[in-house]
């Protein structure tokens, strides 16, 4: 049964890293002490040990001990027999080329199919839909294949933004780039705005936070769901 914590982000303002999904996290992480992280994003260019360093102080809060996948000589053995996993934010190219070098996207989506309890924060995200298609990142690296986990059976757009009628900016908005994406392709998109998550049990989705989800689906208006909505998994929005 599918067991995943799917975060638009890592860190809400005015709170420290992860600190808002800290109930959560313990509940998600309930049946392990120690969960793999993959910290293959690397935001702002971080090494894979100072990243581990960061992200392993919100877990000891919740009494868990946060292990490297880059520190195994056998990553994938150790998706195989992990019961939690964590993947953080940062550039979804950068994470998806690594997962398809080192050969862990095929292992890390059966431990999924499997049971692993997953968590994702933004790029850690991106990857459990379909594609990484629908990212906000820069693509400074290239990677093999734009196929992602598919553990859920949409795309994400992390941080997304509403339009503001107010603003200036005369740049392209989130709803049009999804807007060129659906032109080429017809997988829906959740937009997922900051401090919003999705909990995944088995076929069940629901949206989680304080705030609104925005979906967008080929060739049809886009709509919002409320905080509490439930999804199933192999259904059409």
């Amino acid at each position: 049964m599918k067991n995943l914590l799917i975060a638009s982000t890592s860190t809400v303002y005015g709170e420290e890293y992860l600190d808002y999904l800290n109930t959560e996290m313990a509940e998600l992480f309930k049946d392990t002490e120690e969960v793999i992280f993959i910290p293959f994003a690397r935001p702002g260019g971080i090494s894979h040990d100072g990243y581990t360093e960061k992200a392993a102080k919100p877990f000891q809060k919740i009494g868990k001990k946060l292990i490297g996948l880059h520190t195994f000589e056998n990553p994938a053995e150790v998706l195989k027999n992990a019961k939690g996993a964590f993947t953080g934010g940062g550039n979804t190219f950068v994470l998806v080329s690594t997962l398809y070098r080192l050969e862990l996207m095929q292992p890390l989506r059966e431990a999924i199919f499997n049971g692993l309890a997953y968590m994702g924060t933004s790029a850690g995200s991106n990857i459990c839909g379909v594609s990484m298609q629908t990212t906000n990142d820069m693509p400074i690296v290239y990677p093999p294949s734009f196929k992602t986990l598919g553990a859920i059976s949409f795309n994400l757009n992390p941080h997304y933004l509403d339009p503001d009628p107010s603003s200036k900016h005369m740049g392209e908005t989130r709803e049009t780039r999804i807007a060129e994406f659906h032109s080429q392709n017809n997988i829906p998109v959740i937009g997922l705005h900051e401090g919003s998550w999705l909990r995944v049990k088995g076929d069940e989705i629901m949206l989680k936070g304080e705030l609104n989800a925005r979906i967008f689906e080929q060739a049809k208006e886009p709509f919002e769901i409320e905080s509490g909505t439930i999804l199933n998994l192999n259904s059409e929005f």
